[in-house]
């Protein structure tokens, strides 16, 4: 899956899913995509990440605690 990285719009492919998922971890794996050759991995704060169309990540990815500050 790819993100981009809302301060330089560089592509940012996630390496482990399950990070990006776990709204406990604040970090993921991934690497920029850009050049020819495959660049080393490295960690990516998520809310410094946003879809490819400028869509914010959800919150239940991002917040351990996004349901109760629903009610």
């Amino acid at each position: 899956m790819f993100l981009k990285e809302r301060s330089s719009g560089d592509l940012v492919e996630v390496l482990k899913l399950q990070d990006l998922f776990d709204p406990h971890a604040a970090t993921l794996s991934g690497r920029y995509h850009h050049g020819e050759e495959l660049q080393e991995p490295e960690a990516f704060r998520k809310d410094a990440l946003v879809f490819p169309s400028g869509e914010s990540l959800p919150k239940c990815w991002l917040d351990p605690h996004y349901k109760e500050k629903q009610a």
